[in-house]
């Protein structure tokens, strides 16, 4: 797990252990070039993250890795991160291992940011999303949401005053908008299936 000082990085720790990972939670080069998969976590603002993770280096280590094949997740904040740019605070570029940018939630007469538990449809198969059936409920917290220019990478769609993107997947590329740590069976069983996935090609 991309240790860069920003998400409830214990908490996605602890997840991914409850469901038989071994967590390296680190900044370390070698640490993150060595593992079978790639945990990006978040939580805060887009331009300070990609800030972060750009003066220890760490976006083209994930970036390396991603394009040599190795399993990547991006959680919540970290989702986004994998995308083009975002037009958050003064706007940033972001990692661009999917195409397309992160825009704000439209969502008109509602709450932002969507906080609680909503409902995940999926719209075609992926790895992780295997065995949770044709939708899922999980816990999410944001103000942003990811367009992608390809729906093909759209695995799952929420719906907030529209519907929103939730769960991402470009070849070994992955992303989930919610915070699975915190989405009881649903979300544990999605992080079960990210490190099946990671086990079966390591």
């Amino acid at each position: 797990m991309v240790d860069y000082g920003m998400g409830n990085r214990r908490s996605v720790e602890k997840a991914l252990e409850h469901v038989g990972a071994s967590v390296a939670r680190t900044a370390d080069h070698a640490e993150i070039r060595a593992a079978d998969g790639i945990v990006v976590p978040g939580v805060g603002a887009f331009p300070e993250a990609m800030r972060r993770l750009r003066a220890d280096g760490l976006d083209e280590v994930i970036r390396d890795q991603a394009r040599a094949g190795v399993p990547v997740i991006g959680l919540c904040l970290g989702m986004q991160l994998l995308f083009t740019r975002s037009e958050e605070h003064e706007g940033a570029e972001g990692l661009d291992l999917i195409p397309g940018a992160v825009v704000r939630l439209e969502a008109p007469g509602l709450n932002i940011p969507h906080i609680g538990w909503h409902t995940v449809t999926f719209e075609r198969e992926s790895p992780l999303t295997a065995g949770l059936g044709e939708a899922a409920t999980f816990y999410h917290v944001h103000s942003f949401v990811p367009e992608p220019e390809d729906d093909g990478d759209v695995v799952g769609r929420g719906d907030y005053g529209g519907p929103f993107v939730s769960i991402v997947q470009r070849g070994n590329v992955m992303g989930a908008q919610f915070h699975p740590e915190k989405s009881s069976r649903e979300g544990l069983a999605l992080l079960r299936n990210f490190v099946s996935l990671r086990a079966a090609v390591s």
